[in-house]
Order: C-alpha cells, then structure tokens, then sequence
C-alpha cells in the first residue's frame, strides 16, 4: 500500500453524492452483495458495537449531508446538536499494486468480462487475493476522523458514514475501486491495456514458433504446400488465374453498366365501398381493439414456450382472474363494464391493484390466507430485528400469513410464491400499496416511507 491520499478533498477524480432522506428503519446494510461484504468488514472488529449500533440509527436519521468520495477518502459533514466533519481514510494502492491486479484478472475469464462490461463480479475478490492486495478494509488501512468528543474510536458519526458508503455501493460498487486510488474509466482503461498486452504477447509467440517451423521445412526442402520442391515454377497456372481474374471484373463492369428497367405504374385504387345500408354489429371498438391486443400478448407467450424460451407455460385461468387480468390495465369506463359484467364490481378495483402486485399470485394474496411453518415465522422476526432497533418498530400481530403493524396502519402478506407483499389501511378495508419483494425488511421500510 501507498498509504493514504492526503489530497483526496482536491482530486478531479472525488465525486459527490445527495444527502440520503431519513429513512424509518430498514436494512442498513444495503443490499447488494458488494455492501453486505463492505458491512461485514465494518463489524468484524474494525468498529465497537456501541459505535455501531448508534451508527445504524444516525445513517437512517437523515442527519448526514451529501457525501464525497475520492482516492483513500470518504468524508461527510453530520448536522447533529452541532455540526461535525467526518472523515474516513483507506490506503490506496499503488501502480504496481494496481498492475498486479489487472494481471491477476486478466487470467480469470468470467471475472475479466464481467468488469469490462462494467459490473464487479463477487469473485472478483479471489483476483484480489491473488494479486495479495486489499479491496476491502482491514486492520491498518482504514481511518477514520471526527470532530465530536465521542470517546468512541471510530465514533457513531463514522460509523453511520461508513454505512451509508454501502448505499452507495448498492448504486456503483466501483466506487470501491475509487477508494483505492482508481475511478472506473482508469480502471477500465488499464484493464484493456493490460488484456491488450497479453494478447499481443501471445501473438508475438505464435510468430516465434511459425518461424521455428519454416525455418525446420526450409532445411528439409518442404514447400508452401507440404510437398518436396523440385525447383519448378508455376507461372503457367499463375497467368490463367489472373486472365480468369481480368474476364470476372470486366463482366461485373459491363453488368453494372446497364441501365436500370423501369418500375411499372402503381396500380389504381379500388372504387370506395357504400357503407350506409351495412347493418350495424352493436360491437364497439374500444373493447375489440383492447382484446385483439391482449390475444397478441397471450399468443406471445405461448409461442414463446413453444419455441423454448420460457419453461413453463402461462398458467390458465378462471374467469373471474382474468377478467382481473383486463382490470389490472383497463380504464375507467372499461373497468366499470367488466365490474358490471362479473357482478363483482366492488372488489374489481382491489383486485386489480393485486393483479399489478403479483399477477395471479397476488390476487391469491388479496383473496386467501394460509398458515406459514413455524421457520418462516422465525426467519422473518430475525430479518426484521436486524432491519430495526428494538424500540423502532412495534411488535406486530401475526395472523396466519398476515404481519400487521395496526400503529402504522401497514401489514406485510406473504403470498406462497415466497414474496413480501405491502399493504395499507384505507378505511376498513386492507390494500394493495406497493411493489411485492423477496425480503420483509426492505418492502415493510419502503411502505413506512410513504
């Protein structure tokens, strides 16, 4: 390691990102796998727990202001009782460090064409490792300042910085890259020069040894066509094939010479058709259009399970799912006369915001409840312990697949495809509110948010 970029604050490189809002509880640990790794080397002694735990809050307070990232520095200014600057500091690596690690992934081909189209695969760590360099932060290369009189070393405003460095990984994991002294246009750029090299290096040995093998056929007599010369020309066959040459040109030439036909004249328009005495279908074309559209769409899917793009087909349905189905995207006059036509008419809205939850599923959400095994239960209060302080977040009362939150008036449902699925009290009734997602966590702190 170089040691750390003391003129980080006035690097061109440094970019600034927006405040983040305050959130209500959630995951703090981001939710990428780059931001997970960045969280596990916070906590795996590099902070206390106090630290961290009063970091966690401070992260999701809304209290931190925009945040700058250079080469080996991350800073902050936190708008807490008084105004505090934080910064933390990385070890950036060197040329030759850098060098080593371009070298390193250069010879590992699925992690070479993940970066270079711009993502940094996980594995991309075992790269790192063998180059014996440091991605993440360790014992001795990270820092970190502030100007609070916490006794805490690094304090809770460090912490909350650090964490909120893991959102932002969620957003461009390269910015890890950037820590350590390279922004994503110079790794990139290096990366391809150095594949570049090992290409051309390649080339420059299969020459060498082209070279070897002429030189061995010379001594031995072999000519260009693996036979033994025996000293005679070929110029007779060489003066056919350039007179066969000159007779193709020169017929191309006079073919492409020769002057275009015309195109016959347009034929003339059919005389129009009396409409006034056809009789008139009673059909009209709004709902005709919107069911040759949606026929186009189920086709569609069909012949794309038929062809093997898809492995299952698209489930059949009952009729009252898919006059949902057509609710879930028709207007208003169209989504009163399928209400009309199904009988059903006051729950067709519900249900149609639960076909655009999840499809089929979410309308089973909306419509039924079943009762989860005692691990699902268990998995999910541990998620959702660790997306909240223990006084953030009231217990909530769990019916059967329904979380309810009755003081924030929200209740999570999970739906048997394994989903998270929102809703909010309106009224007496629970409602559709929000997208559907695999983790209970960020869908319940998503909901609290709005």
């Amino acid at each position: 390691m170089s040691g750390y970029d003391d003129a980080g604050a006035g690097d061109t490189r440094a970019r600034g990102f927006a405040a983040f809002p305050a959130r209500r509880g959630g995951r703090v640990r981001g939710q990428s796998w780059w931001a997970g790794a960045w969280a596990d080397a916070l906590e795996d002694g590099l902070f206390d727990a106090d630290p961290l735990k009063e970091g966690r809050s401070a992260a999701r307070s809304g209290r931190l202001g925009p945040v700058s990232v250079a080469p080996g520095r991350i800073a902050v200014t936190v708008h807490d009782e008084e105004t505090h600057r934080v910064e933390i500091t990385l070890a950036v690596l060197d040329d030759e460090e850098w060098d080593l690690l371009w070298e390193k992934l250069a010879d590992r081909p699925a992690e070479l064409e993940a970066v270079l189209e711009g993502t940094l695969p996980p594995d991309l760590l075992e790269a790192v490792e063998d180059a014996r360099v440091r991605m993440l932060p360790g014992y001795g290369d990270l820092e970190a300042e502030c100007d609070c009189d916490s006794f805490d070393h690094p304090c809770a405003h460090a912490a909350a910085l650090a964490y909120q460095f893991g959102w932002l990984l969620d957003q461009d994991p390269f910015l890890l890259l950037l820590c350590r002294g390279r922004d994503r246009d110079e790794a990139l750029e290096e990366l391809r020069t150095t594949v570049l090299l090992h290409a051309m290096g390649g080339l420059d040995e299969e020459e060498d040894e082209d070279e070897e093998e002429d030189e061995v056929g010379d001594e031995a007599g072999v000519g260009d066509d693996g036979e033994a010369g025996d000293g005679e020309g070929t110029g007779t066959e060489d003066g056919d094939a350039g007179r066969q040459a000159e007779r193709e040109l020169q017929e191309a030439a006079e073919a492409y010479a020769r002057p275009v036909a015309p195109l016959p004249a347009p034929p003339g328009l059919p005389d129009p058709v009396d409409t006034d005495d056809l009789p008139r279908s009673g059909i009209e074309a709004d709902p005709l259009e919107m069911q040759a559209a949606d026929a186009a769409v189920r086709a569609r899917a069909l012949l794309a399970h038929a062809l093997g793009r898809t492995a299952v087909p698209p489930p059949p349905l009952t009729p009252w799912q898919d006059t949902v189905r057509l609710a879930a995207h028709a207007d208003a006059r169209t989504l009163d006369r399928l209400g009309r036509a199904s009988g059903r008419g006051e729950r067709l809205p519900a249900a149609a915001a639960a076909w655009r939850q999840g499809a089929a599923a979410g309308l089973e959400v909306l419509e039924e409840t079943f009762a989860p095994g005692a691990p699902v239960l268990a998995r999910t209060r541990t998620e959702l312990a660790e997306g909240w302080e223990e006084d953030e977040l009231p217990a909530p009362l769990v019916q059967d697949n329904h979380w309810t939150f009755e003081e924030r008036g929200v209740q999570l449902r999970l739906g048997r495809d394994g989903r998270w699925y929102p809703y909010r009290r309106e009224g007496a009734e629970w409602l559709p509110s929000g997208a559907a997602g695999t983790e209970p966590a960020p869908v319940l702190a998503e909901l609290l948010e709005r």
